[in-house]
């Protein structure tokens, strides 16, 4: 696989009419959106999961007139735009879609490259140069816990669509982070969320545990979510990767509240900053069809098990159990034999 696939040239991209974008709800694609917006200004915005545009829940509205990015291609779709390893498509494999897929730190950073060939985009650099540490792993522990204001926009850019919508729209006019950060709305949701963090912080550390260097946080029906950046500052060097679960146990996707119980694999980037031990994509594609990501940060649905095999009924408790107990063998049996220098006996 090589590391750049483009079905059409950038330029092209931009003489395609789009009137619609489909983009993921975090930091990363509510920039990729706000840049895109940029050239294509009357397009409309929906945000979708990929677990949603797998399973056909936003089939009715996606046309060719739509561009999708940060999300797992469509081939009705009129253009895609991703950087997950998952998401990479092969040079024989046949796609309708117009597609450009890039190894790189960040889907915002492919829209940048896109758009900055026909507009000026200056104001989003520094942006974008966060995007791109935050969605690939780059950030230290330091930078984690201070009080920089791009990780606080990416913290409350997911909780609340009408607070990613008012912040997508305020980069596509081009305010700087520091000034969206101060707009009432969004100050008042940057409070709650500063106060949530802490409360955060004890729920994680009261439903972790460590096997193997392997971390499990269970918040499943809690309404509460976490990404890997918060459980693995927590864990510190115990842990070279860890799965969190989330999301509310007999939800499935087109429910009018919730979200299906799920499982986010993060590799601790802040001892494995180039990659971890192991590739958590196993993990993700093991028994979910739809998982998937990347191979240092991805994701899948709880699949019900009956004696390790899938079957077709609703997910209960014992699944999730059962789901961990088999990541946690196939972690067991590949990263055991793996020596490095951060697989030391754990201190009592």
């Amino acid at each position: 696989m090589s590391s750049c696939f483009c079905k059409i040239t950038l330029v092209g991209a931009l003489e395609l009419e789009i009137r619609h974008i489909l983009t993921d709800r975090d930091l990363d694609g509510v920039v990729t959106a706000a840049i895109l917006k940029r050239w294509w200004s009357s397009a409309s915005i929906s945000f979708g999961h990929p677990g949603e545009l797998r399973s056909g829940h936003l089939d009715s509205i996606i046309d060719q007139w739509t561009v999708i990015c940060d999300l797992p291609r469509h081939n009705k779709c009129g253009l895609s735009i991703d950087h997950h390893k998952s998401n990479a498509p092969s040079e024989d494999e046949n796609i309708d879609c117009m597609v450009i897929w890039k190894d790189s730190p960040s889907a915002a950073r492919i829209a940048f490259d896109l758009v900055s060939t026909r507009l000026e985009l200056d104001d989003f650099e520094p942006l974008i140069d966060w995007v791109d540490k935050l969605d690939s792993g780059r950030i230290s522990r330091e930078e984690f816990f201070s009080d920089n204001a791009f990780i606080w926009l990416g913290r409350i850019i997911d909780d609340d669509e009408k607070i990613a919508r008012m912040i997508l729209k305020f980069l596509e006019d081009g305010l700087n982070v520091e000034k969206i950060l101060e707009v009432s709305e969004i100050a008042e949701k940057l409070e709650k969320k500063r106060s949530e963090q802490k409360k955060l912080a004890k729920l994680i550390e009261g439903n972790l545990r460590i096997i193997n260097r392997l971390a499990v946080v269970r918040m499943e029906d809690l309404g509460v979510r976490s990404n890997g950046y918060h459980v693995t500052a927590i864990a510190g060097d115990e842990c070279d990767a860890c799965i969190v679960i989330h999301g509310d146990t007999g939800i499935s996707f087109g429910s009018e509240s919730g979200y299906p119980v799920s499982a986010s694999f993060y590799t601790n980037s802040f001892i494995h900053p180039n990659g971890g031990v192991f590739d958590l994509t196993k993990m993700a594609t093991l028994f979910d069809i739809d998982g998937g990501g990347h191979p240092n940060a991805c994701g899948c649905r709880i699949i019900p098990l009956n004696d390790g095999q899938i079957v077709d009924r609703i997910v209960n408790k014992s699944d999730i159990n059962a789901n961990i107990l088999h990541w946690q063998k196939l972690w067991d049996e590949r990263v055991h034999k793996i020596d490095n220098k951060y697989n030391k006996p754990k201190k009592e």
